[in-house]
């Protein structure tokens, strides 16, 4: 039984060790590659790469990650998919990276009044890098902008009562 154990661990290690091979997934956002690119002296700048980020928010008030990372002027494709059954009346989601130094909790307060520009409020968009539309179950919303200078930034979701719960940190380097 040992044995078996033991050499099972070993097929896991060494898949592990060999990768897969699909170049598709080393464009996302794995570190080990991105020192790897930084250490080699004829390397593009990663600001000149771009970067495709991609989060999801379900009916339960999560998004299904907490950090998003680019390069400080990296052309930034970030697209928001709504994995839920609810409708964006009643569950909807979007994506709002504040600059740092907000306020968030006021600015959620004033969001609750922007029902009609999709909880955005307009007073508030010196404060914000970027954002998306509101969204439902099943849509997908994409945008594009180009990453702001090194920081760490939050992001919400800014749907009445969702910020508490669904935020995070975009992270600038």
């Amino acid at each position: 039984m040992k044995i078996i154990k033991y050499a099972l661990i070993a097929g896991v290690v060494s898949l592990a060790a060999c990768g897969s091979g699909d170049e598709s997934s080393k464009a996302t956002d794995q570190p080990a590659a991105e020192e790897q690119k930084a250490e080699t002296p004829a390397a593009t700048p990663a600001a000149a790469e771009g970067v495709t980020l991609e989060i999801t928010g379900n009916d339960v008030m999560k998004f299904d990650k907490t950090e998003l990372r680019a390069k400080a002027g990296q052309k930034v494709t970030l697209t928001l998919h709504h994995s839920g059954k609810l409708a964006k009346e009643a569950m909807g989601h979007n994506v709002v990276i504040l600059k740092t130094g907000t306020d968030v909790a006021a600015f959620a307060a004033k969001a609750v009044a922007a029902k009609a520009n999709d909880y955005f409020p307009e007073s508030e968009a010196a404060n914000v890098i970027a954002h998306t539309k509101i969204i439902g179950a099943g849509e997908s919303v994409t945008i594009e902008f180009t990453a702001p200078e090194a920081g760490t930034y939050p992001f919400i979701c800014s749907f009445p009562g969702h910020y508490g719960f669904m935020k995070g940190d975009f992270i600038v380097e």
